[in-house]
């Protein structure tokens, strides 16, 4: 699914958690042959705010050195997670990430492997009211070298071989260039974005918004420019954040399918992440091409007709014997 950008930005949106997202899950990890114990399955198919719902997430240990996190692009063409689980040597988890160019099928978001950009953020959104750009940072998954997550705002440069990472705030500024450099973007940040000019992860997936920021839901829809009008749409969604403890939780939400599974909003989402203990966490790429495989079998339905939508980029996960 694409995000519809915004002409206007404001703050970020900080929602309380008064709604209980306190879904009553089901570990389902029996149903998929041969998981490693690092790794765990939970279905719920409670309603969500009186509206049909059917949800995974999954559980993975950080730590646990016999799970292998990567990441995996197609370069300039896009495969569905099943092609991608036969191409990369049937992988425990595929799923879905990064937004994309379905023009050019090229991902339009940060993603890393092994230490190298294999995608790149959008730099600037084209402002319609005057001739400036607004400079876009957006959010991103990754894990260093010794498997520590993080969440960040990034600015990725292709002249560059590490991205700009914001630690506390994403970048709200506007310039007159359509692809401005590194030192044009650092000149802008300030304190408040708590700036770390090289982001050394083995790892990473972006996507947007960020959903959670210290534990408290905070969405940068508008800041990072997503959808228009959109943080009320129910739509499948998948996203990601990490607990306290060092475990990675993926959540895939079911939706556009009547009676069964209506989708959640991004605030919905988020609430649900946190009450799963996630501190951090973002939005992916939802609606069409929402997938996640656990041994190459699907957990929520597709929600294009044709079923699996082909994709760019995928984050996977392997059981190394």
């Amino acid at each position: 699914m694409r995000p519809v950008f915004f002409a206007l930005m404001i703050t970020g949106l900080v929602f309380s958690s008064k709604i209980s997202a306190q879904l009553r899950w089901k570990d389902i990890s029996d149903s998929f042959s041969g998981l490693p114990s690092g790794i765990r399955v939970f279905e719920s198919r409670d309603s969500m705010e009186g509206k049909p719902n059917r949800c995974f997430y999954i559980s993975a240990d950080l730590k646990d050195k016999l799970l292998e996190f990567t990441t995996q692009s197609s370069s300039g063409k896009r495969l569905t997670p099943q092609q991608f689980f036969e191409q990369e040597g049937k992988p425990v988890v595929v799923v879905n990430g990064t937004f994309f160019s379905f023009q050019t099928n090229s991902n339009l978001n940060s993603l890393i492997r092994e230490g190298k950009q294999l995608g790149y953020n959008v730099p600037t959104v084209k402002n319609r009211n005057d001739s400036l750009y607004r400079y876009v940072t957006r959010s991103v998954f990754g894990i260093s070298k010794n498997r520590k997550p993080d969440v960040a705002w990034l600015f990725t440069d292709t002249a560059t071989k590490y991205p700009l990472a914001l630690q506390k705030a994403p970048l709200v500024k506007t310039g007159p260039h359509a692809d401005p450099d590194m030192s044009e973007i650092i000149a802008a940040t300030t304190k408040e974005n708590g700036v770390k000019k090289k982001w050394k992860m083995q790892t990473a997936i972006g996507g947007g918004p960020a959903l959670l920021h210290n534990g408290e839901i905070r969405i940068t829809n508008k800041e990072e420019i997503m959808f228009v009008n959109g943080e009320a749409d129910r739509h499948p969604r998948t996203a990601m954040g990490y607990t306290a403890d060092r475990r990675l939780i993926i959540l895939m939400v079911e939706g556009r399918n009547p009676g069964i599974a209506e989708g959640m909003t991004l605030k919905q989402e988020a609430m649900v992440l946190k009450s799963l203990g996630c501190i951090e966490g973002l939005n992916l790429d939802g609606g069409g091409s929402s997938c996640l495989l656990l041994n190459g079998k699907e957990t929520i339905k597709p929600s294009d007709k044709e079923g699996q939508r082909p994709v760019p980029g995928v984050f996977m996960i392997y059981h190394v014997r």
